[in-house]
């Protein structure tokens, strides 16, 4: 007695079922991980971003704000400081933050946190941005 054609093709997809699942089930997989890695991709991306952007926003707002109160100094120390102060913000003005995948990016970011810590020095304030942002907690806009 010989099996029809139909119970061959049935033997086969039984077989092929394995198969056929372990590829779906591949696909599935990979697609959720990709979407995974996007969520978590942007969510990294944000949180650092953010920071990046308290930490810029503060060096400018210190330079702004230390310039602004030497600027009327008359002596030879309030005039390099302001200089100084000047060129921390040259550096922020010309630092590539609106292109966060910029090679310089990160070596910009190091000159704009020495000059900041020079500046530090010569007013002779904690250079530690942290000890800002502790102070500034509980402070609502």
């Amino acid at each position: 007695m010989s099996a029809g054609p139909g119970a061959e093709d049935l033997f086969d997809s039984i077989l092929m079922a394995e198969e056929r699942f372990r590829g779906e089930g591949y696909r599935e997989g990979y697609e959720r991980g990709a979407n995974r890695g996007l969520q978590d991709g942007r969510r990294h991306g944000a949180l650092h971003g953010a920071k990046l952007s308290a930490e810029v926003s503060f060096y400018s707002g210190f330079a702004y704000t230390w310039k602004c109160l030497l600027q009327n100094g008359t002596d030879p120390r309030s005039r390099k400081r302001v200089r100084a102060l000047g060129a921390l913000l040259s550096l922020l003005e010309q630092s590539p933050l609106d292109d966060p995948q910029s090679e310089k990016l990160k070596e910009v970011m190091d000159q704009v946190r020495a000059k900041f810590r020079q500046v530090c020095s010569m007013l002779s304030i904690s250079a530690d941005f942290k000890d800002f942002m502790k102070s500034s907690e509980g402070t609502s806009f």
